[in-house]
């Protein structure tokens, strides 16, 4: 686990931001390179890591209280694991109303629109497949208030 605090930019809040994988997925360049990427912008952030449990997930969001948790997956169950993870993460009141994204190759048969819609019902706020432009993340992390969860 990594904390790392970035000077914000353009004279914004800096937002604190947790990136973890799914628990199945062993893979570390994606969570890098978010890492770097949301650095770049501004944001403190915590790398869990990969094949983060969902309670070390849990637990590190309610002692954190982020701006955003930030779920990526290389793997190709991340359909499968984030489903689970963002219910178990709805169950707490607290984190009930963070914002929660999901992204990268989330099925094994490449990027499928109805799963993604049934990741957004399930309680994400935010689902990039593997073909997801890189600005479209960037400014949906922009555009977050800042203290949402504190």
């Amino acid at each position: 686990m990594e904390l790392v605090r970035c000077p914000a930019e353009l004279g914004t809040a800096s937002r604190t931001v947790i990136v973890s994988s799914v628990s199945s997925d062993s893979h570390t360049w994606n969570l890098v390179y978010l890492q770097l990427v949301l650095e770049e912008a501004g944001c403190r952030v915590v790398n869990l890591g990969p094949c983060a449990p969902d309670q070390l997930i849990v637990a590190e969001c309610l002692r954190n209280r982020p701006d955003l948790l930030v779920v990526s997956t290389v793997n190709g169950h991340g359909f499968q694991d984030g489903s689970r993870l963002i219910r178990v993460l709805r169950n707490h009141s607290e984190l009930r109303q963070m914002p929660v994204v999901i992204g990268g190759k989330l099925g094994i048969s490449g990027p499928d629109h109805r799963s993604s819609a049934s990741l957004v019902d399930a309680g994400f706020d935010g689902v990039f497949e593997e073909d997801a432009d890189i600005q479209l993340f960037r400014s949906f992390v922009a555009a977050l208030p800042v203290g949402v969860t504190s």
